[in-house]
């Protein structure tokens, strides 16, 4: 695969050949039915510089190409701000998020988010594209998000979500020594009916899935350092699943966390590891801490 101006060329190899372009577009790149019935409509399907028909089939050597790069509105309001990136090429981008910040507007117009800030990066880089994220962190969650930058690349990207081919590993400062010191919290989530934002435990919430392992106990200010993975991406999960077994998030005054050694809930997106859903090479970042919790540990 490669890139000609606003199209993603691919040549049909040996293996690819006789089957027809919906087929390869499902079953050899991972395209869902929704993207190709969205891009049969707009015609960003070529096969050997025609329109492609879907149900026809390609032969070895064809090109069979995607209209990924075109011009797009970036969907929310550019807005100047120095970003720490961790990884860019053309298809998707990681960031470093800083505490204190939304991932992206949650009305119309807004700004003050993460989401106008890489919508700058792409209008200074001359990248017109949608800004697109795969995850969201919490407001007061740091560390490392990933963003895709076309359509293919959002797609892929998210089904390696849904599939948890994306490992997410989050390190996080909690209150007391959590025996035993790994350990599995299997416990579904669900809205929390007398709090508007607030999620609780509930035997009728969605399947909720994290992995703990202590990095270190503290025994001065009874604070445990502890790395997390997570089975499952359910919002506040980490947050409910520590509060549920008595050690919330040191400052995570919603959870029960006390706000006098950090004046946030001291949880950081420490490291994102998958295959590039373009390239497939193996892509690894590292988010370092910020001086809140450095300072602390």
């Amino acid at each position: 695969m490669k890139r000609n101006g606003e199209w993603l060329e691919i040549m049909i190899p040996t293996d690819w050949a006789n089957q027809t372009v919906f087929h390869t577009l499902t079953t050899h790149l991972g395209v869902s039915k929704a993207t190709i019935q969205k891009w049969n409509q707009v015609s960003a399907i070529i096969k050997n510089n025609e329109r492609a028909d879907v149900n026809h089939k390609v032969h070895e050597g064809d090109t069979l190409s995607l209209h990924l790069f075109k011009a797009e509105d970036y969907g929310v309001i550019p807005e100047k701000r120095t970003l720490s990136i961790l990884y860019e090429d053309e298809h998707l981008l990681i960031l470093d998020k800083p505490y204190g910040i939304d991932t992206h507007p949650n009305q119309e117009n807004q700004k003050g988010t993460l989401a106008n800030i890489v919508a700058y990066h792409f209008q200074s880089s001359g990248q017109h594209t949608r800004v697109r994220h795969i995850h969201r962190l919490d407001k007061d969650t740091s560390g490392a998000i990933i963003f895709a930058k076309h359509d293919l690349a959002h797609s892929l990207l998210d089904q390696s979500l849904q599939a948890r081919k994306i490992k997410r590993t989050y390190l996080a400062l909690i209150e007391g020594e959590i025996v035993p010191p790994q350990g599995k919290i299997n416990k579904a989530i669900g809205r929390d009916r007398h709090h508007a934002t607030r999620r609780r435990v509930s035997p009728k919430g969605q399947n909720a899935i994290t992995h703990y392992s202590v990095v270190e106990y503290n025994t001065k200010t009874n604070l445990s350092t502890v790395s997390l993975q997570l089975e499952t991406g359910r919002t506040h999960q980490i947050r409910v699943h520590l509060s549920s077994i008595g050690h919330p998030l040191a400052g995570d005054l919603l959870y029960g966390g006390k706000k006098k050694i950090i004046k946030r809930q001291a949880l950081h997106s420490a490291r994102i590891s998958f295959i590039h859903p373009i390239s497939h090479e193996q892509i690894t970042v590292e988010a370092p801490l910020p001086e809140d919790m450095a300072t602390i540990m």
